[in-house]
């Protein structure tokens, strides 16, 4: 029986304040395997520091739950519309970067909106049902699995769309 080589071990994160997602993803022999997509919800009742603390308290489990990874991939955000939501979703990413330095883990890269649409979706303008669908293809998920939220896809959109752009898999 031939052993299976491990790849490596890889965390994606779409992060927003309400729903962040996250998905980790194990690649063995080329191959892409789901471990986990998680999401945690925050309510906008609450002050943003408290949300950014459940942020962080989620990113914390997920490390010491799944860690160490090989690489953590978020997607690319450099146009907030306004203050308000660049201050949201700054905030959430500094929560996530703290709960992950907790292990001394870090961010490594990043891809763009329109990459994961692309590789994921079929086109740059996917809609998210093209994405999800995309990510179960890509996993071999069965055509009925269902995500909790689109920010647990997107999570593991994220993390395909890097190892496709790097190599690491085939579309």
């Amino acid at each position: 029986m031939k052993k299976e080589k491990f790849d490596g071990r890889y965390l994606g994160l779409d992060i927003s304040l309400s729903s962040p997602g996250f998905a980790v993803i194990d690649v063995i022999n080329g191959k892409p395997k789901l471990i986990t997509a998680r999401h945690v919800k925050t309510s906008s009742k609450l002050p943003d520091g408290v949300r950014f603390s459940i942020i962080e308290s989620f990113a914390t489990v997920i490390a010491g739950e799944y860690g160490p990874f090989d690489k953590i991939i978020r997607e690319d955000y450099k146009r907030p519309a306004s203050k308000r939501q660049g201050q949201a979703i700054y905030g959430a990413w500094a929560a996530v970067d703290s709960g992950l330095s907790r292990f001394g883990l870090a961010i490594t890269d990043e891809v763009n909106a329109a990459s994961v649409k692309r590789l994921i979706g079929g086109h740059g303008k996917a809609e998210k049902s093209e994405v999800e669908a995309g990510v179960r293809r890509i996993l071999r998920l069965p055509d009925d699995y269902v995500f909790a939220t689109d920010d647990e896809s997107d999570a593991a959109a994220i993390v395909l769309a890097w190892l496709i752009e790097a190599g690491e898999v085939d579309a």
